[in-house]
């Protein structure tokens, strides 16, 4: 009977503990330091979760390094209470192809709890290019082999894992030069010591409002609503049949996260999902909010399972591995 009583309060205050949730500070590990696309969309998003979650405070913390997999790391050996989560990018799904050893399992070491937007890509080339659309750029670029010079912002970056997959589908190889960063990327295409960049538009709108640089397609299969994008084909109606690739956001917590809690922070998910102030702020970036089912957690690793699938034998293809 001792036993019983014990194991039956022991019960009540772990549903009433669940109940309670959260009672303290959040906090969203960033695996990318301050400033970033990704810091963006996770500041803009504890802002529209503080309402839903109990107008609790939630923290933002920069891990960066190593692509993304210190931050990674940090929440799968955090508590499971969760009070410690992750926003992530397509880095989740790229980094065990790109990375020879991780200490962490992807689909195995984090609760998923839902999709928050994806961010497109655009295809731009240095000033002085002499294709004016993509039908020049494809002749251009057939007329060029052995020639091109293709930035990037570094291993793993969206820049980089667009360009792999677009010189993949092409059947073309080029001259891959990595930065370290957008910024000095950025800088040299536009003074014509590189070629071409696939980056978000998060980081090339601008630069394509100015005519700045020359813009030749969107990577979504669909055509952008946003007034700078808009007239740009997608590469699939362009001739790449099937070309899609947008950088994706999603929250995690580490494995073993009660279901209580995890249903919780995916009901605040949905919710500031539809947060007036965060839909403003993600559409100013050209970033589109996920509203299909891959805002629940089982069908965002399903999801997850399939991005592995298609990214690691490009990139492994490539030959293009960090230590």
């Amino acid at each position: 009977m001792k036993h019983l009583l014990i194991a039956t309060l022991a019960a009540l205050t772990a549903v009433s503990a669940f109940a309670e949730y959260p009672d303290k500070p959040i906090t969203i590990v960033v695996p990318f330091a301050a400033g970033g696309p990704t810091d963006k969309v996770a500041r803009d998003l504890a802002e529209a979760l503080r309402k839903p979650l109990g107008g609790n405070t939630i923290i933002i913390e920069n891990v960066g390094g190593a692509g993304g997999t210190l931050g990674a790391t940090k929440v799968a050996r955090a508590s499971n209470d969760g009070y410690t989560l992750l926003l992530h990018h397509i880095g989740m799904a790229t980094a065990p192809a790109l990375y020879r050893t991780m200490q962490y399992k992807t689909l195995e070491d984090f609760e998923y709890l839902g999709m928050i937007n994806e961010v497109p890509m655009t295809l731009i080339g240095k000033p002085g290019l002499p294709a004016n659309n993509y039908a020049e750029l494809a002749k251009w670029i057939d007329a060029n082999k052995g020639k091109i010079n293709l930035a990037n912002a570094g291993l793993g970056a969206a820049s980089h894992l667009c360009g792999l997959l677009f010189q993949n589908t092409l059947k073309v190889d080029m001259t891959t030069v990595p930065y370290k960063g957008t910024g000095p990327a950025m800088t040299d295409l536009l003074g014509g010591q590189v070629d071409l960049m696939c980056d978000q538009s998060t980081n090339t709108t601008a630069q394509i409002e100015g005519g700045k640089v020359k813009a030749y397609a969107v990577t979504t299969m669909k055509r952008l609503t946003t007034p700078a994008l808009a007239k740009l084909p997608t590469l699939d109606e362009s001739g790449l049949k099937g070309f899609n690739v947008t950088i994706w956001h999603a929250m995690y917590a580490p494995k073993g996260t009660p279901k209580a809690i995890t249903d919780k922070i995916n009901a605040a998910l949905k919710l500031a999902l539809h947060d007036p102030d965060f839909i403003k702020h993600q559409e100013a970036l050209g970033a589109v909010i996920i509203s299909d089912a891959r805002v629940n957690g089982p069908e965002h690793k399903k999801f997850v399972e399939a991005e592995i699938a298609k990214w690691g034998p490009i990139i492994k293809a490539a030959g293009q591995y960090a230590d």
